[in-house]
């Protein structure tokens, strides 16, 4: 994310803000706090950041094909990508419709920042996620 510096607001461009919140997991070695964002909850206008986004078709085959496919090969290769989301910017055109505010303690001001990737809890999430991967493969087959 990073900082809004001009907060002035095109007529023409719908902004969104995210709500988030922070859920903390003693237990967990890797990641004891996760930023959680909501992109279904409703402002006063009533549509909903997921409500205006598409959600993409899907890319995938069903799972059946998907394990006939899997046993035709010899070989087979399984990954995690880790932070996936994360590692997939967000055309500068579209971040303004993923600002959320945001300060360092009470006493700091609060500020305006943009999300710069791909937000998990948003509609689109998942497809612009497969769609990249997708689109690495065709770039690595060449």
């Amino acid at each position: 994310m990073i900082p809004v510096e001009n907060n002035v607001k095109s007529m023409d461009s719908k902004i969104y803000f995210l709500p988030h919140h922070a859920v903390m997991k003693g237990d967990s070695v890797s990641t004891k706090l996760r930023v959680v964002f909501d992109g279904t909850c409703k402002p006063s206008n009533g549509n909903s950041l997921n409500s205006i986004l598409g959600i993409g078709k899907m890319l995938q085959l069903d799972l059946f094909m998907i394990l006939v496919k899997f046993r035709l090969n010899e070989i087979a290769f399984s990954a995690d990508i880790q932070q996936m989301y994360r590692q997939i910017l967000i055309d500068q055109e579209d971040q303004h419709i993923q600002r959320i505010v945001w300060r360092e303690s009470k006493d700091s001001p609060i500020r305006e920042y943009k999300l710069c990737t791909v937000t998990y809890g948003t509609a689109s999430a998942p497809y612009l996620a497969t769609r990249c991967l997708f689109q690495t493969g065709l770039d690595l087959e060449r």
